[in-house]
């Protein structure tokens, strides 16, 4: 009975560690506390083969040994794993350099007997060297600065789940090691094997401490965009798949051949010998295979469906983290992330498309608009300024009538210019494209522009392409948009400036830029500036319908027009029009 128990914990404490390493063999505390379970499960080990088959052994010499190291081990796990959860911090080396060496001196005194006289065989009367009780007082020193640390972290954290984590590690811990130290002193101190015999049995309250946490405070698990989907992860498929064929080939090969070979001569006591150590002696392999399963397969497919559900999700352009294998998995990963970055720049195309759609729809919707309002305020207006300037042409009024009339033709006339500029936004022009050079077009929008006395105040450099291929484009439509950037230039350097007009290929494209160094354009404005009748002018100063009118232009080209702030002020407008003759950079 008592031997099931013990093979039903020591199977407890290894799945506790392997699932808690599983879920993420990355994390250093992750690591620490599946270290201490492997060590935890060592000392179980040595345990059973001590009960189960004490009589055969000479001596309690290699009992102590494994006890002493295991004890060590445990505490020092115990120790780093304070130190770097939940945080997953590094291992402070120097203070752990500090706090284990004396360590060593203890491990080669236990590994020469120098702590005890294990002489007197099984019955564990074992008399005992100060150095021993020293051991003691060292490793109860070693656990209460663990368990201390651990403290000071709970007391420091906020209430949560990471507070009632920390408290179910401490709790565990505390139970697991207090438990397993005072089973092994009372057996030295009483010289029986009684509370040996129960060893297996005061571990498992710890273990079912952790198992609790695990399942009910998300003790080391990890968040990642899988969670909620009630996956039954691989890697644990894999462990059990595995664990079913090492039990059934045991069953259904091994006893057999074991049965054949050994015919009567098998007793029960070797029966149970074959078992018990085949049992513990297969876990390593198993454990081996399995981890080594999990880093080459579970792992990278893990991160491949993290990704996939995060693109999923909308995070589009989301990479794998692959290390190149040569193998399916790597190949699937390097594919996926591809493809993330292809759907991230079809989308980021799409949304432009999107933009781009709604603004020629909005700029169609203010044209219909737009065509029907001019028709209908057109004539009054031509009326009234016939009117006034037969008015102010008799001479016959005083000075004081003769500027407010003037001033009423002003504001007419600015009437009159917005409509004109809404039938010309609205106006259905018929195409005269035809292959022309864009920086004759720019030399000749330039030159026009000089005879323009406010000009003559600005520095106007050109950097022109020697080479720059034709494009299909209407000419007249293409300086009316040169014009009107350039104007929109001027109109933004009131005192003078720098205008910088250069042209180049890029692609399959001709890009024209030109950039002043006027008052500069905010970064909001950078796609509202080619709204129909948004601007940044001053009232009265212009009607925001110059660059909406640029805009439909360029996309009837097929082109593409865009503004940006100009570092560190100033304003910079990019035209892209299709090339006749692909070019590349």
């Amino acid at each position: 009975m008592f031997l099931i128990v013990d093979l039903a914990n020591l199977f407890l404490i290894v799945a506790v560690g392997f699932y808690v390493f599983v879920v993420d063999p990355r994390s250093r505390a992750n690591q620490t506390f599946a270290a201490f379970n492997l060590f935890l499960a060592a000392w179980a080990v040595k345990d059973i083969v001590l009960w189960e088959f004490g009589s055969e052994l000479s001596g309690l010499h290699w009992w102590l040994v494994s006890s002493a190291f295991c004890a060590l081990l445990m505490q020092y796990a115990l120790v780093v794993f304070a130190w770097v959860f939940p945080e997953n911090r590094r291992t402070p080396r120097k203070k752990a350099a500090v706090l284990f060496s004396p360590g060593i001196v203890f491990a080669i005194a236990a590994l020469f007997g120098l702590m005890w006289d294990s002489e007197a065989g099984i019955n564990l009367a074992t008399k005992l060297d100060p150095s021993a009780y020293v051991f003691f007082g060292y490793l109860g020193l070693i656990f209460t600065f663990g368990t201390s640390t651990l403290m000071l972290k709970w007391r420091r954290s906020a209430i949560g789940e990471t507070r009632r984590q920390i408290l179910a590690v401490l709790v565990g811990v505390a139970v697991t090691a207090s438990l397993q130290l005072g089973a092994i002193v009372s057996a030295l101190i009483s010289g029986t094997l009684t509370p040996i015999h129960y060893s297996s049995l005061l571990s498992l309250p710890g273990v079912a401490i952790f198992a609790f946490a695990i399942l009910r405070f998300r003790l080391f698990s990890l968040k990642t965009a899988l969670d909620g989907l009630g996956l039954f992860p691989i890697g644990y498929k894999l462990a059990v798949q595995i664990a079913t064929v090492a039990i059934a080939s045991f069953v259904i090969i091994q006893v057999p051949i074991v049965m054949w070979a050994f015919g009567e001569y098998a007793t029960a006591y070797a029966w149970k010998k074959y078992i018990v150590i085949s049992v513990i002696a297969a876990l390593v392999p198993n454990l081996a295979l399995a981890l080594l399963i999990l880093r080459t397969y579970s792992r990278p497919l893990r991160r491949i469906a993290v990704a996939a559900v995060k693109v999923a999700g909308g995070e589009y352009g989301a990479q794998v983290d692959t290390r190149p294998t040569n193998d399916e998995i790597s190949l699937l990963g390097e594919t996926f992330n591809a493809m993330s970055r292809k759907m991230a720049g079809d989308i980021s195309r799409l949304e432009s498309l999107a933009e781009q759609l709604m603004r020629t729809e909005k700029l169609a919707a203010i044209g219909r608009l737009s065509a029907g309002m001019t028709h209908e305020i057109n004539n009054p207006l031509a009326a009234i300024a016939s009117l006034l300037r037969n008015i102010l042409d008799r001479g016959d009024l005083d000075q004081a009538v003769t500027s407010e009339l003037g001033t009423i033709l002003g504001q007419v006339e600015r009437i009159s210019r917005i409509s004109s500029d809404m039938m010309d936004f609205a106006r259905t022009h018929e195409s005269m494209k035809t292959s022309v050079d864009l920086n004759s077009i720019l030399i000749d929008t330039i030159r026009i522009l000089s005879f323009d006395s406010s000009f003559k105040s600005f520095t106007i450099t050109t950097e022109l392409a020697s080479r720059l291929p034709r494009v299909f484009a209407d000419p007249d439509r293409i300086q009316q948009v040169f014009l009107n950037i350039l104007l929109n230039a001027r109109d933004a350097m009131s005192e003078g400036g720098k205008l910088a007009v250069s042209s180049k290929t890029s692609a399959e494209f001709v890009e024209i830029e030109i950039a002043d160094d006027g008052s500069g354009l905010p970064k909001d404005d950078e796609t509202r500036v080619f709204d129909p009748f948004f601007t940044t002018k001053s009232d009265g100063e212009g009607s925001g319908l110059g660059l909406a009118v640029c805009y439909g232009i360029i996309t009837s080209h097929g082109g593409t027009i865009t503004a940006r702030h100009h570092e560190p002020h100033g304003a910079v407008f990019t035209i892209r029009i299709p090339s006749l003759i692909p070019t590349s950079e």
